[in-house]
């Protein structure tokens, strides 16, 4: 049996509030930073989250975090079948 840790557990985000915007950071480094207005949706949204909710809306908000820690990759081509 495999020990299957959750990455967000084991390396959480953080995020800090600076004027209006909101910095989120990951292993002391900042992911990536909110506007005015995806600040204000993302602190609505932080204060009705318990901390794994929390957890993912950081993870949502980064953008890099959708299916693990991969990205997507850009090549202009149009997928078959669509």
């Amino acid at each position: 049996m495999t020990d299957r840790t959750d990455p967000l557990e084991a390396d959480p985000f953080a995020f800090t509030v600076a004027g209006d915007r909101v910095r989120i950071s990951r292993s002391g480094k900042i992911v990536t930073t909110l506007g005015a207005s995806a600040s204000a949706r993302f602190l609505a949204a932080a204060d009705a989250s318990d901390e794994a909710a929390l957890q993912q809306l950081m993870a949502r908000a980064t953008g890099n975090y959708r299916r693990g820690n991969e990205r997507q990759r850009k090549t202009g081509r149009r997928s078959r079948g669509a």
